[in-house]
């Protein structure tokens, strides 16, 4: 017989991780058996996610996840959308650890409804079995209807690149396993499918084409979730009442504070056979012309040019390098039209006022100081690939050599894309 917590009544002896969520205004401490703290979702992404399912119309049911490791994501979803959850977890220790952590977010949050609590279930087993979970479930007098299932696959770890093949439960097994259990719509079931970001355009497209197969003419909108830092955090496919009719992009970019809602935005093109590259123009960087640094997940995104556009810059603007952590534009005018919430996709934005066509290193330093006090520079971030150990150094120097001086501007540095000449902005 399958092994059944209960989070009201879960012990959580045995379990050593309890380890504090940064993301959390409620600095939640939660348990991650088994070495599960690199795979857990950090807690403000989980609770943007349930935040924006709250927008749509589910059908009557519990929240379903197969594959539910910490519990993270499924605890916020029953937090926001007030429904029970049902969690399935082969390791067992993670399972108790996710029925813990439900009730940490339940009674931490002040949460008062407690029927909801005794009615979530995680349960020790194979997330593919659906009849057998659906059996189960009856037997213990839990509604069987699923408003939303979430799946979020374990694939290889340390990895560049995986097949879909590698991960574990594979998509076609969940899928054949729950297909006669979800409460569907004509646009599809309500699915959230919570994948690497790693996986190539070819591979999302093998996504869309093995949901096609399972749920014809289903809406998808593929989401992409960053904190920052230059990289995507979570790619995911949404679909069905989830997805957005006609909307085939969702980039969501979460502020450091856990206080500030995210940005948003909509839009995009369908994914392509070919995902379409950015045009790069290798010219030269102009003095008096500006220079911006975009959110390199925007741009992995494919809605950069999107929001570029937004900001009614029309095409005067080119790329000088569309890939890495600091895609960069240059333009002729200054970026004024950036909407409130959006300013976090700028890494920086600033007019060019001079080209420095030399290395940047301890010997050259002193002369780069130099023409920062020429331009009025009270302070100056490096901005800039440069080797680990001596990037603090460089930085250093500038601080305390230009904190002696009275400038008044700040700027940053930037090295023009594959060239050693760098750029000398006053930040906008």
């Amino acid at each position: 017989m399958a092994q059944i917590f209960e989070p009201l009544s879960t012990s959580s002896d045995g379990l050593f991780e309890n380890i504090p969520d940064k993301t959390s205004v409620e600095k939640f401490r939660f348990f991650h058996a088994d070495e599960g703290k690199p795979l857990a979702t950090p807690w403000q992404v989980a609770l943007s996610r349930a935040l924006i399912l709250r927008r749509y119309n589910l059908g009557q049911g519990i929240i379903l996840d197969p594959a539910c490791g910490s519990g993270i994501q499924i605890a916020a979803y029953s937090e926001i959308l007030r429904r029970p959850i049902v969690g399935i977890e082969l390791n067992t220790h993670r399972a108790r650890a996710s029925a813990v952590n439900f009730r940490t977010i339940f009674t931490e949050r002040g949460d008062t409804s407690i029927e909801r609590l005794k009615n979530s279930k995680i349960i020790v087993g194979d997330g593919t079995k659906g009849e057998e979970i659906i059996r189960l479930l009856s037997e213990n007098n839990t509604d069987p209807k699923i408003a939303l299932l979430h799946l979020d696959p374990a694939r290889p770890r340390n990895s560049r690149e995986h097949s879909l093949s590698e991960m574990a439960p594979k998509l076609e097994d969940v899928f054949a396993g729950w297909q006669n259990y979800l409460v569907t719509s004509p646009h599809g079931p309500p699915i959230l499918l919570d994948l690497s970001p790693r996986i190539s355009n070819e591979q999302m497209l093998e996504v869309e084409a093995l949901v096609e197969q399972f749920w014809p003419n289903s809406n998808k909108t593929w989401t992409w979730t960053s904190r920052g830092r230059g990289r995507v955090d979570r790619l995911a496919l949404w679909i069905g009442p989830i997805a957005e009719p006609g909307i085939y992009r969702r980039f969501v970019r979460i502020p450091p504070d856990p206080k500030q809602p995210p940005f948003e935005m909509l839009g995009g093109q369908p994914l392509q056979p070919e995902a379409k590259q950015l045009t790069v123009n290798d010219r030269v960087p102009k003095r008096g012309e500006f220079v911006s640094i975009i959110d390199s997940a925007l741009v992995e995104s494919g809605m950069a040019e999107d929001w570029l556009e937004s900001l009614d810059i029309g095409e005067e603007y080119v790329w000088a390098s569309a890939t890495g952590r600091r895609p960069t534009i240059y333009h002729p005018k200054k970026l004024n039209n950036i909407p409130t919430g959006s300013e976090i996709l700028l890494q920086c934005s600033g007019k060019i006022v001079d080209l420095i066509h030399r290395d940047l290193t301890m010997e050259t330093v002193d002369s780069f100081v130099e023409i920062c006090l020429s331009n009025d520079i009270k302070k100056l971030t490096i901005r800039a690939n440069l080797p680990p150990d001596l990037h603090p150094k460089l930085q250093g120097s500038f601080d305390r050599q230009l904190a002696k001086r009275h400038g008044s501007r700040d700027a940053f540095l930037i090295k023009r894309p594959n060239h050693s000449t760098f750029m000398l902005c006053i930040t906008s």
